[in-house]
């Protein structure tokens, strides 16, 4: 693959430069580059509506979400298109994470199975900021077996009626619609007889309860669903079909994660510059070098992994399973990471308030969010699954309920 810009590439960089040197809200400019995995803060200002605010200039200007079809509100811009202007977004893109799961995965989801009309009606406010989307997937006894739910709907008339309960859903307390997958038929084997709607948030018996996560904040949500009612109009694929529309968002959500998770390693490269151990610089201690120099090696490779991807789909291809790649290794590295450098600042590392040390806290917030991001998007065992059997082509693990009616299913507690 060639990375020098094509002389059209180049053109649409310097616009994209040009663009957000002049538009971009760089009051916040010092606050995102201090911000990390698990801690934005904006002095004297709410993080959701400067971002929103930020999407909708992006929109009126056509940047929202540049590789989007124009009548969607994007600007038909190719793959290699939208990683440059990615690149030249720089810190301002920390921005946008609470717009990952609703413009990387519902939205693809959407423009696949939704009809015209509710494509241009409902993907133009998703990709600006005005509407924001979640992911209904995961359930209390599902975790990442995501054909194990529970979640019922049945039909009534024009109508499907929902009961039962998501957990870890992000950004679901935010959220004005959601795309929710449920059993509809539980006489067939678990990967059979699911079916994908969307939904309005604010529709009567949904109810949800934000989780109180270890570093304080509370980023995800229990979602309760009791007899909502959805029209069979908001199916997403034929009924039964839910799977193989899942597939859709789980491989856009894992090359969105895989693409966007952060490592740490900017952030320690920065530290470890600046840093003094026993008098002198860390960078001279040759164990700190290899240390980092090890991360590099990863940081570069994940970054050219997700280059792959893209190359890919300028093809035309859908995003694969070797997506779980960049996923896995970033999620354990920035764990890592941010262990090293608490172990580097000693005492100092359980310091987190920014007055007192702001680098520990933010090395801190690192470490105490890391956990989730080796669980959300598939833990690093189902990661390893599926790269082992779709990508290596090894033999597939032992499934005792293979083909068993999934209401056959042993289990404890059943719904």
């Amino acid at each position: 693959m060639n990375f020098d810009d094509t002389p059209q590439e180049a053109e649409f960089r310097a616009k994209a430069r040009a663009w957000i040197d002049a538009n971009a809200p760089k009051q916040y400019e010092d606050d995102l580059r201090k911000a990390s995995l698990g801690r934005v803060v904006l002095k004297g200002a709410n993080v959701l509506d400067v971002a929103k605010a930020w999407q909708k200039k992006k929109a009126d200007a056509g940047w929202a979400v540049p590789h989007w079809p124009k009548e969607y509100g994007g600007r038909g811009a190719s793959p290699i298109e939208r990683v440059i202007w990615q690149q030249e977004e720089g810190v301002f893109g920390k921005l946008t994470a609470m717009f990952i799961i609703g413009q990387g995965m519902c939205g693809p989801t959407m423009m696949a199975y939704a009809s015209e009309d509710q494509k241009r009606h409902y993907l133009p406010p998703l990709g600006s900021g005005e509407q924001v989307w979640c992911q209904l997937f995961s359930e209390p006894a599902g975790g990442s077996d995501v054909a194990g739910l529970r979640t019922r709907a049945e039909k009534d008339g024009d109508d499907w009626v929902i009961n039962g309960q998501k957990i870890w859903t992000s950004g679901a307390h935010y959220s004005d619609y959601g795309i929710l997958i449920t059993r509809t038929d539980p006489t067939v084997p678990k990967h059979k007889g699911l079916t994908m709607f969307f939904l309005d948030m604010k529709s009567p018996g949904v109810e949800v309860r934000p989780i109180k996560q270890a570093n304080g904040n509370s980023d995800f949500n229990e979602v309760y669903f009791t007899n909502v009612r959805i029209p069979d109009s908001q199916r997403l694929g034929a009924v039964g079909d839910g799977w193989n529309v899942s597939l859709t968002t789980l491989m856009n959500e894992r090359m969105s994660i895989g693409a966007n998770v952060a490592t740490g390693f900017p952030e320690l490269f920065d530290y470890c510059n600046s840093l003094t151990l026993d008098g002198a610089p860390a960078l001279d201690d040759r164990a700190v070098r290899s240390k980092l120099a090890n991360w590099a090696v990863k940081a570069s490779g994940l970054k050219y992994t997700s280059f792959r991807s893209i190359s890919a789909l300028s093809k035309g291809q859908r995003p694969g399973p070797e997506n779980s790649i960049g996923k896995l290794v970033a999620g354990s590295m920035i764990q890592e990471v941010a262990m090293y450098a608490l172990d580097l600042q000693g005492a100092a590392g359980v310091l987190s308030a920014p007055e007192d040390a702001d680098v520990g806290g933010r090395f801190q917030a690192m470490l105490l969010r890391s956990p989730a991001t080796r669980v959300e998007g598939g833990t690093d065992e189902i990661l390893r699954n599926i790269i082992a059997e779709r990508v290596l082509g090894l033999p597939g693990d032992i499934r005792v309920d293979k083909d068993v009616p999934f209401n056959q299913i042993p289990t404890r507690g059943r719904a």
